[in-house]
């Protein structure tokens, strides 16, 4: 069965040169709290991220236009105005197009003296303690430096030590970059030994809003460098923090804001009383037992171990000189679980498109939140991995987005019950539709896609206090949305979504011009069609049968279908066969009930296989360029039993869209393929969405011998599988309760009895 190795690397990525740019950097982060650490040996450079630093407040309205602007609509695309529409939605319904992006904290500098010769130096990081530590020789003496972010005691902690008769001595700085020259920031001492950075996150260089208003306002922050431990001499002097003849020294670091906190300069005073009680070896033992109890709850072993002897950043060209590395490829979906946990902790915001890792004042794309793929897809591992607790964040905020988008659904649409998500939102849970285009922003279905989670959660956690509190609620007010937006089509009485898009793609209407906008779309019906059977299946569990159940099943039973065969067999984005512009795009929208959904599988033969020609026709015409696209594909590859190209396509991610600290690449940097990678492995080896499991249904041809432990299917069942030459050779099933089920392994479906607690183990 699946142990952990022996190998001391198994879960260290480790380098033999410093950081020389920011995507080089080695992460940690506690959920809140992030930085990137450089490795410097001369000036170290550690860029810091907290995860409430927006501009802006929730005091703007919740959408504009009203049903009258809907019916226009309809009745547009209706008549084949579909120009016309792309236009005309925008004019009607895109709110306050401000440009709102998470922030950088600034940068933290240690300025060291070192005058001797740097030799042997490394720099790693063990993703299962969650420390970064940098290691070299300074004229033959050695110095150590390690980083955390703990989440138990809410501080980053930097540890250095040599054994140099004389000690080592550096000046601390701290500095954030301008908003276009607009300064919000100062960095100031009050004491001997710490510095503080407080400021405020503004957007000068963003749009004006319709009140002609610079974004001028925002997150209050404050942040305190201290010493905590030291054998050196402290002093301050104008925002530089000096150590001098130090042989080991311990920094704290502490930041808080006005999301967060009612008054900050309280809160980093009760931390730092509670901190001086506590030594350097108890903080970082609380925080390795902390970290280390989510992260080893699963382990991959896949061989290839001889090559931990070699740096990522090597291994990484092996792989794309044409090698295979299937050690890497369990690292990096180790890694997507390191990133999960240190990203996204209860009572924390949830994972951006960034995680929390962000330099810039305007990140790329805003490093804001995107629930037309990306935000679901950070959330794809936290079930099957069992990260079920770093999922809360997200619900917290959809919650609050839910409770909006109710009154944006009565004012926008006219719509009085349920309520509306667009595709993008920020810290204060906007719901409103944000674009400039009808391509990429013209699309009502954040809320329903992202419903999903709610009921995933249940279905992995077996939770039935979540599921009555939370996701219930939740499904219901989307559902109720759907409900009331669905129109009868006038020819096939199928209730039918219009106005529909496919996300930011377009298709070749009448005239040959590109459009958005049509009359039913295929994810937008597949979605709709997922939240009635999830809303349904949640209602039954519960035991509620009433009016509006009966409501949400009429509609169902006739809704017009999402998963429709064009002519040559492939599965329509559209209503209709339409040529598209884009024949390789990177979303693969019309496959969402084949992943996330689970509508397309193998009973389905034609479908099946429709969505298979769907993919074939993307990839022949290039598509799954981007990160996240290429891990959502390895996601499909597994629900088609594909194993030969799943292996093919995580490693083209591996060699493509990996960078030497292996964030995903789109490019630039995007969190969501980390995640999705992860996700995509565990679906190769386990899966649970059909009514039954599947042992090893996607197995990579090369991965011949290997063990996975800890993987969850729904029903929360913790499974242990070991392999040989291929085939399963050991299973190992959990159960909190007391259940009946059904595995398919080895071709053949069995009907396993788990009791309660106890482990059930199955050789073949």
């Amino acid at each position: 069965m699946a142990q952990s190795n022996k190998d001391p690397l198994q879960h260290i990525l480790w380098y033999e040169n410093p950081a020389e740019v920011w995507k080089d950097a080695l992460p940690v982060g506690n959920g809140r709290l992030g930085g990137m650490v450089f490795g410097q040996p001369s000036t170290e450079h550690i860029q810091l991220n907290e995860d409430s630093l927006w501009p802006g407040a929730a005091d703007w309205g919740e959408g504009r236009g009203n049903a009258q602007d809907l019916a226009k609509l309809r009745e547009l695309i209706l008549n084949g105005q579909v120009h016309e529409a792309d236009e005309k939605i925008i004019e009607f319904f895109s709110y306050r197009d401000v440009i709102r992006s998470h922030q950088t904290m600034g940068d933290l500098y240690l300025n060291f003296d070192h005058t001797k010769e740097i030799t042997n130096y490394q720099r790693q990081l063990d993703m299962s303690t969650g420390v970064s530590k940098v290691s070299y020789q300074v004229g033959g003496h050695s110095f150590e430096q390690t980083v955390f972010a703990s989440a138990p005691d809410d501080v980053m902690v930097i540890h250095l030590s040599t054994d140099l008769p004389e000690g080592f001595s550096l000046a601390i700085d701290m500095e954030r970059p301008l908003d276009e020259g607009h300064q919000t920031v100062k960095v100031h001492s009050d004491a001997s030994d710490q510095i503080m950075m407080t400021g405020e996150i503004t957007q000068y260089g963003a749009k004006k809003d319709s009140e002609s208003r610079p974004l001028d306002y925002g997150v209050k922050f404050k942040t305190i460098v201290k010493v905590h431990e030291t054998d050196g001499k402290t002093s301050s002097d104008q925002g530089t923090l000096h150590i001098k003849g130090a042989r080991t020294l311990t920094l704290l670091l502490i930041a808080n804001t006005s999301f967060h906190q009612t008054d900050i300069d309280y809160r980093n005073q009760v931390q730092l009383d509670q901190l001086s009680f506590k030594t350097y070896d108890q903080l970082l033992k609380s925080h390795i037992q902390d970290f280390s109890r989510y992260y080893n709850r699963t382990e991959l072993v896949l061989g290839d171990t001889e090559l931990n002897r070699l740096p990522i950043d090597k291994r990484l060209q092996r792989l794309k000189e044409g090698h295979k590395d299937a050690d890497l490829a369990a690292k990096l979906f180790h890694y997507g679980r390191y990133l999960l946990i240190s990203s996204s902790r209860p009572g924390t915001n949830p994972a951006n498109l960034q995680g929390l890792w962000n330099k810039d004042i305007v990140a790329p794309w805003n490093a804001d939140y995107h629930l037309n793929i990306n935000l679901q897809m950070n959330y794809w591992p936290a079930g099957p991995t069992q990260l079920q607790e770093m999922e809360l964040p997200l619900f917290d905020l959809i919650d609050r987005m839910i409770e909006r988008g109710k009154i944006t659904a009565r004012q926008q649409y006219g719509i009085s019950r349920g309520s509306v998500i667009h595709h993008t939102s920020d810290l204060w849970a906007a719901p409103w539709m944000r674009a400039k285009r009808a391509y990429w922003g013209a699309w009502i279905h954040g809320g329903g896609w992202i419903s999903r989670h709610y009921w995933e959660h249940y279905q992995f956690t077996a939770d039935t206090t979540f599921l009555e509190n939370r996701a219930y609620p939740a499904l219901k007010e989307i559902a109720s949305f759907y409900v009331d937006w669905l129109q009868k089509d006038a020819k096939t009485g199928k209730y039918i979504s219009s106005p529909e898009s496919s996300p930011e793609n377009s298709y070749y209407a009448a005239d040959g011009k590109p459009a958005a906008l049509s009359y039913g779309s295929a994810m937008g019906h597949q979605i709709i069609s997922d939240v009635f059977q999830n809303t349904l299946a949640a209602a039954h569990v519960l035991g509620i049968d009433d009016e509006f159940t009966a409501e949400v099943q009429e509609r169902l039973d006739n809704l017009f279908s999402g998963v429709s065969l064009g002519p040559d067999g492939r599965i329509l984005e559209w209503n209709e066969p339409y040529d598209e512009p884009e024949k390789g795009h990177r979303h693969m929208s019309h496959l969402y009930a084949l992943h996330p959904g689970d509508d397309i599988t193998e009973n389905n033969k034609a479908e099946f296989e429709g969505a298979q020609k769907t993919i074939d026709y993307r990839l022949q015409h290039g598509g799954a360029g981007t990160g996240w696209s290429r891990a959502w594909m390895i996601n499909f590859n597994a629900r088609l039993l594909d194993a030969t190209s799943a292996e093919d396509n995580l490693y083209k991610l591996l060699q493509i869209s990996t960078g030497n600290n292996l964030f995903n690449e789109h490019p630039p940097f995007q969190i969501d393929g980390n995640f999705g990678y992860t996700a995509g492995l565990a679906e190769l080896l386990l899966q649970s969405h059909e009514g039954f499991i599947r042992i090893l249904p996607a197995l990579p041809p090369s991965w011949k011998n290997g063990a996975i432990k800890g993987l969850v299917a729904r029903g929360n069942i913790i499974i242990d599988i070991s392999w040989e030459n291929g085939q399963a050779k050991q299973i190992r099933f959990k159960s909190p309760a007391d259940q009946s089920i059904k595995v398919l392994y080895l071709g053949e479906m069995h009907t396993i009895n788990l009791k309660k607690s106890e482990t059930k183990t199955i050789d073949l």
